[in-house]
């Protein structure tokens, strides 16, 4: 088995990312390198992986690295200890995002996700800390999730008791990997494609919206319609104030962050 890693600049991520979509409909492993850079990797047999000519092209000026390397025999034993399970303590309520192979624990709110489907297993720091804002939150009618990926916040939204819950995407991966967790963990979301530089989404009171600066920004400039909560994310330290910013011009104030390492995730309010 052979491990296919691209290395691409952060700011460009989300775009590459669609592109390689294309090529790895099966999905892709994310992994932060550092504040500057993010790696793809696609996981094959020789001969079954993208040509480096196509890979190269998807990633274009963003290209940082391309490397390959050889898996061992186990590697499919090993790749499960990538993957252990997420607890998220917030708002009284602890909430455990597991894989599938996991047994789910007493006293949690239990979110199982493939890691092998679409783009986020619930591991990274952003999605982290929008789940964290999301708990603190009393649940109220509906909520959208914009840019759902594999689906975590989503279906954590319907455990947590939001209704009627949507979400959408650009990558039809991760609208079939939202349909698909949500059907495994017994909850209704309806997901749908979409296009967030083209249109905004759809509409609901509480939104989540764990993207990228840039995607931010075009989504604030978009929206013909505020919500009246909205949970952002993906943004590194330095860029929420920015961020914030450009939701208050749109009516929308901050009323909490939360912060990691090296994220933050901002809890913005309709005015």
């Amino acid at each position: 088995m052979i491990r296919l890693a691209i290395r691409v600049s952060r700011d460009e991520a989300e775009l590459v990312l669609a592109e390689l979509a294309e090529l790895a409909p099966g999905g892709l492993e994310e992994r932060d390198i550092d504040a500057d850079t993010v790696e793809y990797a696609i996981y094959g047999a020789p001969g079954e992986l993208p040509e480096l000519p196509d890979l190269r092209a998807a990633a274009g000026g963003a290209l940082v690295d391309i490397s390959t390397t050889e898996l061992a025999d186990d590697w499919d034993v090993r790749w499960r200890t990538w993957h252990p399970a997420v607890v998220v303590e917030a708002g009284g309520r602890t909430l455990r995002v597991r894989p599938p192979w996991e047994e789910p624990q007493p006293g949690t709110i239990d979110v199982a996700i493939e890691p092998a489907q679409a783009f986020g297993t619930g591991a990274h720091e952003t999605t982290r800390l929008s789940l964290a804002l999301l708990m603190g939150l009393e649940p109220s009618g509906a909520l959208a999730d914009w840019g759902c990926g594999s689906g975590v916040l989503a279906i954590a939204a319907a455990k947590l008791g939001f209704a009627p819950v949507t979400g959408c995407d650009h990558e039809a991966a991760s609208v079939a990997a939202t349909r698909d967790g949500a059907r495994d963990n017994g909850v209704e979301v309806e997901a749908t494609r979409c296009d967030l530089r083209r249109a905004p989404g759809p509409w609901a009171p509480t939104v989540t919206a764990n993207l990228v600066r840039p995607l931010l920004l075009e989504v604030a400039g978009l929206m013909d319609r505020v919500p009246e909560r909205l949970v952002v994310s993906g943004l590194l330290r330095a860029e929420a104030d920015e961020v914030a910013a450009a939701f208050a011009a749109r009516g929308m104030t901050e009323t909490d962050r939360r912060e990691g390492s090296e994220w933050s995730a901002l809890l913005l309010e309709a005015r």
